[in-house]
Parts: C-alpha cells; sequence; structure tokens
C-alpha cells in the first residue's frame, strides 16, 4: 500500500515522517527532475511505503516541488499515486490547511487527518470537536497529534494499517472545481474557486471549532524585535558570527583528528603491505581520498545542526523574511543567505543547504555563486601567498597583510553578487518568484529530528558525492605518479648522489620533485606553461594548479613538494623563504612578486579548484551542465581577472 504524506510547509509532515518510518529511508528523485523524494516503509510493516511529499498550499503549482504534488495525487497512473492520504494539518492554522485538505477531499482521495500541533492549541484556548469535523469534512478519521514528542503516533500508524481501500461515494465540499479527479477546464480563476472554498471551510468550523482565549501571542510581540528594519539585521548578523565562529572552533578538533587518523593510515598502509603499485595506490590514492570525503563531516554536521535550529526554533522564516527584499535584485531571494554565509566555511555543506530555497532559479543561481565566497580552504593558499608578497607593514593601527587579507574576502563577496546578476538574466524560468511562507510560532527543536536530519546529510554527502571525488583522486594519484619512464630516469641520474647520511633526506627530496616534474602531471605543468606565463606563473606554478583541482589548499603542499621542503608551512619558514628566492631563469627576476603573487591570490579567489564542490553541485542539480558551466566561468574569470591584475601591476 502506498501512503502519501501531504501538508502546507512547516506543519510537522516531516516529524510525522520520521516516527512513522523511522531510519529505513531513503532519497531518491523524479525522474527528469531535480526535486528529491523521501520514502520508506512503515515501521514493522514492509508492505506498506510511506512517502513524503513537498509542502505545498493547495494543488495549484507556483513552484516545481508544488507541481509534484500536483501530479502524484492528480494522476492515478503515476506510479507514487496513493491509496491513502495522510493530510497534516497545522491546528493552530485550521482554516488555512483545511483548503488543501478539501482540494485533495474533492480529488476523491481518501484521507485521514492527522491534526498536529495539539501542544500549542492546549495554550492558545483552541479545541476541535474531533468527531463533528470527521462528520462535516468527510474524513477517513481524524487523529490528534504532537508530532515533536512522538504523541498518538502508534493511534496514526494503526490508522494505517487497519485501512482497507473502498469506493468512495462521499460529496464535494465545493461543487463544480473538479470533474473525474482533475481540474475542471471550465472553472475559471483560482482565487475565485479558493474564495468560495474558504467560505465554505469557515461555514463548518463554526460548529467543530471553539476559541476561548484571543489574547495578543507572544509571537508577535517578539517579531517586532526580530524582524525590525533595523534591529533585525543587526541580530542576525551577530548570530551569523557567533555561529561561524563556532563552526570553525569546533570542527578543528575533529578534522584535526580525523587528518590524523588517515595519514596514520596511509603511513601503515606503507610500512605493513607489500611494496608495490596497489599499495602506492591505497596508501597514496584511495586512502587520501577517503579522507578527502570525511574530513568535510564535521563541518557539514555542525552547519546543518545550527540550520535545523534556526529552521525548527521558527527563527529562520523570520530571516527569509528580512533579507528578502535585498537579496531580489541579485535574483535571489531571502532563503539564498545562509547558503552564501555559510560558503565562507565552505562551499560543500553551503551548497547542500540550498536546498530550502524552493524556486529551482533562484537555488541555482545560488548554487552557482556560492563557491565564489572565500573558504576556509582558501585561507592556506592567501596566507603563504601574502607572506611571501606583501610588506610587512601598517597604514595606521591596520597590518597591510590584514588588509589584504580582508580585501580578499570582501572580493569574493561582490563576485558573488555580481555574479548573480548576470545568472539571472542567463538561466531562464517559466516559474515567477514568490516567497510564499508563513511565520510560525516558536519553538524548541527535538533532538530527535535533529538526529534524523543529520544522519541523512551526511549520508547523502559521503555516499554520493564520496563515489565522484574517490574516482577523481584516483585519476590525480595516477597522473603525478606516473610519467614516461625514460624521461624520469633521466631527470633522476642528473642529481647528484648522497655522499653523507645528512644528504640522504634532501636526496630523496629532489628525487621526488625530479619525478613530479617529469610525470604526466609536471608534462602537462611544461605543456601549459606558455599559456599561464602572462599571469607571471611558471610550470612549477602550473603543476600546484593542476594537482589543487583536488582540493584548493593542496597548492601548500605541493609548493612544499616542488621546492623540497617540509609539507607544513606555519613551522617551516623555509618554504617561505625558498620562494622569495626564487628567480626566474629567463629574465632573471623573482617569480614572486607582489604583482604575480596578487594575480595568483585573484586567481585562487575566483577558481573552481575544487572537486568536492563540482561533486556536489552534480549532486545537487542532477546534471553534468550547470557544474561543467560552473567550472567554465569560474575558470574564465580567474584567468582574465589574474592576467589583468598582473598585466596592471608588473613593472
Amino acid at each position: 500500500m502506498k501512503v502519501a504524506l501531504v501538508g502546507n510547509p512547516n506543519s510537522g509532515k516531516t516529524s510525522i515522517f520520521n516516527h512513522l518510518t523511522g531510519l529505513n529511508q531513503k532519497v531518491g528523485n523524479y525522474p527528469g527532475i531535480t526535486v528529491d523524494k523521501k520514502f520508506g516503509p512503515l515501521v514493522g510493516q514492509k508492505d506498506v511505503q510511506i512517502l513524503d511529499l513537498p509542502g505545498t498550499y493547495s494543488i495549484y503549482p507556483k513552484s516545481q516541488d508544488e507541481e509534484i504534488v500536483t501530479q502524484v495525487l492528480g494522476d492515478k497512473k503515476h506510479e507514487d499515486h496513493p491509496d491513502l492520504v495522510i493530510m497534516v494539518v497545522d491546528i493552530t492554522n485550521l482554516e488555512r490547511n483545511l483548503l488543501l485538505y478539501s482540494q485533495i477531499h474533492d480529488l476523491g482521495l481518501p484521507t485521514i487527518i492527522a491534526l498536529n500541533m495539539m501542544d500549542l492549541a492546549e495554550r492558545k484556548g483552541v479545541n476541535v470537536n474531533i468527531s463533528k469535523l470527521n462528520e462535516l469534512f468527510q474524513t477517513q478519521g481524524t487523529i490528534p497529534l504532537n508530532a515533536r514528542k512522538g504523541t498518538h503516533i502508534d493511534q496514526l500508524k494503526e490508522a494505517i494499517s487497519n485501512f482497507k481501500p473502498v469506493e468512495s461515494k462521499h460529496s464535494p465540499i465545493v461543487e463544480g472545481e473538479f470533474i473525474d479527479g482533475k481540474v475542471n477546464a471550465n472553472s475559471g480563476e483560482q482565487d475565485v474557486w479558493a474564495e468560495k472554498r474558504y467560505t465554505r471551510i469557515r461555514q463548518m468550523l463554526k460548529f467543530c471549532l471553539e476559541k476561548t482565549d484571543e489574547k495578543t501571542s507572544k509571537t508577535l510581540r517578539f517579531d517586532k524585535l526580530i524582524t525590525h528594519p533595523i534591529l533585525g539585521y543587526a541580530f542576525f548578523l551577530a548570530l551569523l558570527f557567533i555561529i561561524f565562529q563556532a563552526i570553525y572552533a569546533w570542527s578543528e578538533w575533529p578534522m584535526d583528528l580525523i587528518d590524523s587518523v588517515f595519514i596514520n593510515l596511509s603511513q601503515w598502509t606503507k610500512s605493513n603491505l607489500p611494496e608495490g603499485v596497489l599499495t602506492n595506490l591505497i596508501a597514496e590514492g584511495i586512502i587520501p581520498g577517503l579522507g578527502g570525503v570525511v574530513i568535510f563531516i564535521p563541518q557539514i554536521t555542525l552547519l546543518f545542526a545550527f540550520i535545523f535550529i534556526m529552521e525548527e526554533s521558527g527563527y529562520m522564516a523570520r530571516v527569509v523574511f528580512i533579507m528578502d527584499r535585498f537579496m531580489r535584485p541579485f535574483g535571489l531571494n531571502g532563503r539564498s543567505v545562509v547558503p552564501l554565509m555559510s560558503g565562507v566555511a565552505c562551499a560543500i555543506p553551503a551548497i547542500m543547504a540550498t536546498r530550502t530555497i524552493d524556486h529551482w532559479k533562484e537555488r541555482l543561481i545560488t548554487i552557482m555563486v556560492t563557491p565564489l565566497m572565500s573558504c576556509s580552504a582558501r585561507l592556506p593558499v592567501y596566507t603563504l601567498l601574502i607572506a611571501v608578497v606583501v610588506p610587512d607593514t601598517s597604514i595606521g593601527f591596520f597590518n597591510l597583510k590584514g588588509i589584504v587579507l580582508m580585501g580578499m574576502y570582501l572580493i569574493g563577496i561582490l563576485a558573488a553578487f555580481l555574479a548573480s546578476i548576470v545568472f539571472r538574466f542567463i538561466i531562464k524560468s517559466r516559474q515567477m518568484s514568490f516567497l510564499i511562507m508563513e511565520l510560525p510560532s516558536y519553538k524548541i527543536p527535538r533532538w530527535n529530528n535533529l538526529t534524523f536530519t543529520l544522519i541523512e546529510k551526511v549520508k547523502v554527502f559521503v555516499w554520493e558525492a564520496g563515489k565522484v571525488i574517490m574516482a577523481i583522486s584516483i585519476v590525480l594519484w595516477v597522473m603525478a605518479s606516473y610519467g614516461p619512464s625514460d624521461r624520469m630516469e633521466k631527470a633522476v641520474s642528473q642529481i647528484p648522489k648522497p655522499q653523507t647520511e645528512e644528504e640522504v633526506e634532501q636526496y630523496e627530496s629532489q628525487v621526488a620533485s625530479a619525478n613530479l616534474a617529469n610525470s604526466y602531471i609536471g608534462i602537462i605543468g611544461h605543456g601549459i606553461e606558455p599559456v599561464i606565463r602572462p599571469l607571471g606563473y611558471n610550470w612549477q606554478i602550473g603543476i600546484a594548479l593542476i594537482t589543487s583541482f583536488a582540493a584548493r589548499e593542496v597548492f601548500v603542499g605541493s609548493m612544499a613538494t616542488i621546492y623540497s621542503v617540509g609539507e607544513d608551512f606555519e613551522e617551516d619558514v623555509s618554504l617561505i623563504n625558498r620562494m622569495k628566492s626564487e628567480i626566474n631563469p629567463t629574465t632573471g627576476s623573482p617569480v614572486y612578486t607582489l604583482a604575480s603573487g596578487l594575480s595568483l591570490m585573484i586567481f585562487y579567489a575566483f577558481a573552481m579548484q575544487c572537486m568536492s564542490t563540482l561533486a556536489i553541485v552534480l549532486r545537487e542539480t542532477k546534471s553534468w551542465k550547470w557544474p561543467l558551466i560552473q567550472l567554465l566561468y569560474m575558470s574564465g574569470l580567474a584567468y582574465f581577472s589574474a592576467l589583468f591584475v598582473y598585466q596592471i601591476m608588473q613593472p
């Protein structure tokens, strides 16, 4: 039996879905579109499938999500057409919620009403005569619930289990709008029928609804502060500052732990498995590839935990409301704020957070511009290059290096907004953008729902994006480890043999550098040198540009390998000194000047040097088209911006 969960946004539908299915949930997508569908068996009954449909206010769709609801409910041939509908109703907003119920009822679908948020109804003095409600609205049954606490969920499970499909002979609540389960072609304007339904619903509610408390809501009084045109922005910015400080601080320890675990695992593999290609692939390709996936889990978990708390508490709806007007000229809406701001930490969880944006065009624009926000992976690149090329001077009370670093973040923000304006005109959509939402009551989040949400987000990231990341990691390892054997042997043979034990380590580093320079990646680096020379770069930087496609911070490790020094530039100053002393053999001038350094920073500020981000864009858009467009436009923007900076600034 197929059971569809339907309801308005913020009605508690997801909480009920979690209670009904437990952890046996799956996430798929409807063929040909990007809308996810969540489904799973009823707990203890594998022959009953529960489908969680997107939230909607009526069967007349205004977005792709709402269109799916209309197709599933209105088309009896649809693969997910339900035998039974569970209509989740917010009892504190009965009139609006019952509009959707009346439409589903008139389509001829057997429906059980899950009357949710009974605890709030009691506090507000709202009483419902359930038997009268069942009689007037011709339901298959009404079950009062408190989904946040799981109250009476067992009764709902029992009602689903005992349901037997029968021929329905009930009469429509409003005559004439639907014929044989479809919209009447002659039904006229939608708003006329909506008013007819509201009028009928109001008449019936007079017989089954009582309100004993009409006092002013505390929610309204608090909203005057939260949505204030000045104080609202100040409160939001302060909260974001706290959130991202927490993400940086709290994720640092587990990320370092994960990093050390995978490093030790690689070292253990090399030390204990037989020497050979397979061992090297496992130790240098597969294990680091897995580490590149797992290391993001702390940030993803923390970010989505904060987003969940903001959503469940009711605050996120207020943020969307106050930011919507500011974001509109850029082709975005209020829901774009959180993904853009979280992109400062990491673009991967930020792009996953765009799922809160209902309108596909605005969500897609947000996805396309979020990687321009300077993420934490760019910080090692900026720090290294600033230390090499920016003078250690001050302007007033401010250090010049600190000013340059702040400028790089501001450039990323500006680029994101300018790019969104361009995409606003490029991306076409037949949908009109409306921000239709309610401001829900403030609530304390339910931590079991938080657990379900975080498990789902982490599982999606690890299993979906991880497969792509692993594949590319292996390819990069092969390209960096192998090359024409005669060319590599010749390069190594030209390195003087070590004469003392102290020279052995230096010799091994030089051999590694020679092998890298003459590997397939090194050959490509020499091949692209004519292209990157106008930007002030040499072939060594070209190699770093290629290897750092795996992750931007790989640039630092690549530089350390190329210049045969330690990998931790913060503890080993010799990398900075070596880069400062690097001379261009053709011109005799330093390779790293203020012009070339700023050019390289601008390149990394704009370039899509992160395969993990491309993998997650592929996952979210379900098409190679958009990640490829993103790769091309960001690479082009990076190249020509860096070219402009270098050509303007060089002597």
